[in-house]
Order: structure tokens, then sequence, then C-alpha cells
């Protein structure tokens, strides 16, 4: 009976790894197909923004719902995981409905958000549930399969060739359904799991009464202000500096996907450089270097060098997600072990609700100012949750 337990604990966090992985690919696998859908649907050059809002919209919902009524605690997580993995790619296969418009596609994305946060907040209670000791590096592996789910649509549709768009709808899709099937057949609720029986609406504030609790999850929603603002608007990045440097031929989808990508590295290192220098220590640096690249932006356009700039958004795309499983660490640490999948929960609420509001101001501002100025308007979050951090919580 041991040995079967051992065995299985040292498969969980490969299993999440994958699954979350699989499943986080339909966050964006919209914006891997953006310039297919303006055609094919005739959307305005706004799209982008509103589109990306929906899904955040949508996923902040979810949390909210999620988090009211205790579902991460009530019920077994890997359940609530398999359904919302299923429901959420039925969702994401709708972009192929040929009679789409604005609209529908709104309606759809926000949907999609909606059952993604049953996948990503209820992963890391998953890993929270198994991983006591070490929670850090595991949600830096966590987090990591997170943001290569999230680029690799750009991958995909750089490697799609001469193949249409809805490959790419289609791939994310199965591998959606593929991820939920993953974590229902090969990881049971976690020994550390303490279920929540009855339904207690008074959860949402008792984890902010704790003042450790809201100094990380101030931390935290300074570094979302960044996080999905730079993601979403990589490839807008891109072709600003390609339109700006005559000589620059950058294959965009490659490169977002490289640059999202890389922080899957970033995330994996920073947990294991947490363990030697704590988690706040850690998470406090690498919003300080994320901080540092906003506020650099400006002068990255006028690089003449395609590597030199390449090199520094491949840095602000690790800086940018490093500290993410960190603040989750903490997070998970500062609340009370029965309500800990409503604190992860309400915590991802808002702070994607926080997104949208920079997402939609990067939107606003790109048709006002000058584009290579905007990304310093960045910079708010990371300032913000330097702030924050410096107020006591768990290390």
């Amino acid at each position: 009976m041991i040995q079967n337990k051992l065995k299985i604990h040292r498969r969980v966090l490969p299993v999440i790894v994958i699954a979350q992985f699989c499943c986080i690919s339909l966050w964006f696998a919209c914006n891997g197909v953006m310039p297919d859908l303006v055609a094919s649907f005739n959307l305005n050059g706004q799209a982008l923004g509103h589109l990306t809002s929906a899904v955040q919209f949508g996923f902040i919902s979810g949390t909210l719902l999620f988090a009211f009524f205790t579902i991460a605690d009530r019920y077994s997580p890997s359940k609530v995981f398999l359904i919302s993995a299923v429901l959420g790619g039925l969702c994401n296969l709708t972009l192929l409905w040929e009679n789409n418009t604005i609209v529908s596609l709104l309606v759809f994305r926000y949907l999609t958000g909606f059952f993604l946060a049953g996948i990503y907040p209820v992963g890391m209670k998953i890993a929270a549930d198994y991983f006591k000791e070490g929670l850090g590096k595991s949600l830096g592996y966590l987090v990591g399969a997170l943001v290569l789910g999230t680029a690799l649509p750009h991958l995909l549709k750089d490697t799609s060739g001469g193949s249409s768009w809805n490959t790419v709808v289609i791939i994310t899709t199965c591998l959606a359904l593929f991820g939920g099937i993953l974590i229902a057949v090969l990881v049971p609720d976690g020994p550390h799991r303490k279920a929540k029986l009855q339904l207690d609406t008074q959860s949402l504030y008792k984890v902010f009464s704790n003042k450790p609790f809201r100094s990380a999850a101030m931390g935290y929603f300074g570094h979302m202000w960044e996080l999905y603002a730079f993601w979403a608007f990589v490839p807008v990045i891109l072709t600003t500096y390609s339109d700006i440097s005559i000589t620059s031929s950058l294959n965009i989808p490659l490169w977002s996907f490289l640059i999202i990508g890389a922080g899957s590295i970033a995330c994996v290192l920073g947990g294991y450089i947490s363990q030697r220098l704590g988690v706040k220590s850690t998470a406090f640096a690498i919003l300080l270097l994320s901080l540092g690249c906003c506020v650099f932006s400006p002068w990255a356009f006028s690089f003449q060098s395609d590597y030199i700039f390449i090199g520094f958004m491949l840095f602000w795309g690790m800086v940018v997600i490093a500290d993410s499983p960190l603040f989750s660490t903490l997070v998970a640490n500062n609340a009370s072990p029965e309500i800990k999948g409503t604190a992860l929960t309400i915590v991802n609420c808002i702070g994607f609700s926080i997104t949208i509001i920079s997402i939609q101001l990067l939107t606003w501002l790109q048709e006002i100012l000058d584009p290579t100025v905007i990304y310093v308007s960045l910079m708010v979050g990371p300032m913000l949750g330097l702030f924050a951090l410096g107020f006591k919580s768990k290390n």
C-alpha cells in the first residue's frame, strides 16, 4: 500500500505538468490565428484586445463563481479539472463555426475562459495537495507548463505551413480533452487535501483578513498587471519593431512562441533559486527586473540589431512570468488548508480582472500614442507589487 502511494506521488507532478500544458493551450488559441480570424470574419484592428479580454473576463467570472461556492475545496479537484477541460475544449471548437461574428466570437471566448477557471487554479490546488514541502519548485514546473501551453498556438501556426488555421483550433481542443483525461485517470485526490463539506460564503472575507496573505496577493496583482498585456502584445511588439527596422525580417509566430515560451524555463529556475534565497526574496528580485524591462522598452525599438532586440525580448519574456509560481506559493502558504483552493481561486480572479484593464489600456494607447512608448505603462503593476512585498508574509 505504501509503495503504491509513493509511486502515485512520484508520477503526480509530471502528469499535472503535462495536463496543464495541454489544457492551457486553449487560452491563446485565438491569438495564435488572429490574422486568419480577422480575414475570415471581417474583424477590425481592435479584435486582438477585445477577444483576449473576453477570455480574461470569462476566467474572472469562473473563478469568482468557483471561489464563492468553494468548488475546488468541496469537490474532487481532479473531477473538476476533467469537466472543465472537456467543456473548455468544446467551447474552443466553436471558433470553427463559419457564421461567426465578433459577437459570437466574444461569447465563445468568454465561455472558454470561464472553464479555464477549473483548470489553472485547480491544477495548482492539486499540486498543493500533494507537495506541502518544496511547493515553490513544484509550482515552478506547473506555471512553466502554463507558459508553454500559452505559447503553443503560435508555434502550431508557424509549423502548420500551408494548412488551414482550423488545424490549430482542432489540435488545441484535442490537447485539452487529453489533459483532462490524464488528470482524471492518473491523479487521485492528494494526501494533504482537507475537504470542506459545507458551503461557507464567508471564505472570501476570511482569506483577506490575514495580513501576510494580503501582502502576497497584492504582489501577485502587480505582477498580473504586466503579464498578460505583455503576452497579448508580443506579436504586436515584434511587428512594430519590424516596421521600424527596414532590414528586419522576423518570423513573428515563431519568435512569439519562443519569447513567451522562454518563461517556462525561468519559472523552473526561479523555483530552484527560491529554495536557496527564499520565495519572497526571489519574487522581489524578479519583479524588479521585470519593472526594468518596462522602463527600458522604448529604447529597445531603436536597436539596430535583430539579435540584440530579440535578446531583450527573450529576457523580458522570462522575468515577466518567473515570479508567478512564487507569488502563488506565498498565497498558498499564507492560506488556511481547508480554504487553500478558494484562496488560490479568488486571487486568480482578482489578478485576471486587472489584466483586462491593462490589455484594454494598451489597446487604447496604441491608437493615440507612438507604439514604441506605450509599454512603459506596464511598469505601474511591478512598482505596486514591489511596495506590497515590503509587508511580512511566510517565505
